[in-house]
């Protein structure tokens, strides 16, 4: 059975403000609920003038509020920015205020520039990339509870402790990322929407390395895939555009909001951007509410998973909306009681 969920990145449209941004992903959340998705991710990125999640972790409890059956997590928490104990506090906390529902994604990414990173850096002793698996294994370790004796922190607990904890989950778009939640025993996600490169060979590995835990006795993934989805395929390649253009500009460094579609329309593209949108879009899900179908059921036969995880980005908000909607009724998907 496929499973429909969301990545919303909280994008900020031209004319449109950061707090409006963050308004639609509280409206959009509580729709998708009704429509039956299972999960709501929220993303990081720093000093962006195009993307309003900068603090993920407090988003989350907004949603849960907003929200009743739903889980509600982060796609994710760039854990090299952070301490792990206080990753584990902030979402045990999570965890015992909508207890069941929190979902811990945790990516690698610096999710922001090079400026930008460092001044997220806790301090002159801020951790090399090369901890990040120590990092993992100790916010794995706060989460249950579980520090080992002889460790440095030893003693030290996550508070609020409880019976339950979050559901944690590796987030990437590579073979590193996938054999980190291999070996730690926790799920992961492919990172579709930024490259399809070699991805079902790395979910395959994944599978084949994976190590049971306490986290989850077999192995379990999702990819996460950008989707515009109309009621035709014009409309669908229509609003397209705005991504298209959205997407060249970030690949150049170049952080606006999102374009209009007209705006896009009359963009002069340069030949090697043309080709560029060409490529992009080859990753992409686009079309009316078959054809987004048939090309998520290929995707899942490809990939052998059943739980895909939508970004949708349209300058419109209402077809945004509609984009989720169409696929929902498409798949025929049914809210939690």
């Amino acid at each position: 059975m496929i499973r429909l969920s969301v990545l919303d990145q909280s994008p900020i449209r031209t004319g449109g403000t950061p707090a409006q941004a963050i308004a639609e992903t509280v409206q959009l959340a509580q729709a998708c609920e009704r429509w039956g998705y299972h999960r709501y991710w929220v993303a990081e990125h720093h000093s962006s003038e195009s993307l309003a999640g900068a603090a993920p972790e407090i988003l989350v409890g907004r949603l849960a509020a907003a929200t009743n059956t739903m889980r509600i997590g982060t796609g994710g928490v760039m854990l090299s920015h952070y301490a792990p104990l206080k990753v584990a506090e902030v979402f045990r906390m999570l965890e015992t205020l909508f207890p069941g529902r929190i979902d811990l994604g945790i990516g690698r990414a610096p999710g922001s520039d090079y400026v930008t990173s460092r001044a997220l850096a806790h301090g002159p002793g801020k951790l090399g990339i090369e901890e990040f698996p120590n990092q993992i294994a100790d916010v794995l370790a706060y989460l249950r509870d579980v520090i080992p004796d002889g460790h440095p922190f030893a003693g030290v607990s996550a508070q609020p402790r409880g019976a339950t904890a979050p559901e944690p989950w590796l987030l990437g778009s590579s073979d590193q990322s996938a054999l980190y939640a291999a070996y730690f025993g926790c799920a992961f996600s492919f990172a579709h929407f930024i490259t399809d490169r070699m991805g079902p060979e790395i979910m395959a590995a994944y599978r084949q390395q994976f190590r049971p835990s306490i986290w989850l006795p077999q192995p379990l993934g999702s990819i996460g895939v950008a989707a515009i989805c109309a009621e035709t395929e014009t409309e669908a390649k229509r609003l397209a555009q705005s991504r298209d253009l959205s997407r060249i500009r970030m690949e150049q460094g170049i952080l606006k909001p999102v374009p209009s579609v007209e705006e896009a329309e009359a963009y002069d593209y340069s030949r090697e951007e043309r080709l560029r949108i060409a490529m992009n879009r080859q990753r992409q899900v686009i079309g009316d509410p078959a054809q987004c179908k048939e090309q998520i059921l290929a995707l899942a036969q490809k990939y052998d998973i059943e739980e895909f995880v939508i970004l949708t980005i349209t300058y419109d908000f209402a077809a945004r909306l509609k984009s989720y909607e169409l696929l929902a009724k498409e798949f025929g998907l049914s809210p939690l009681a």
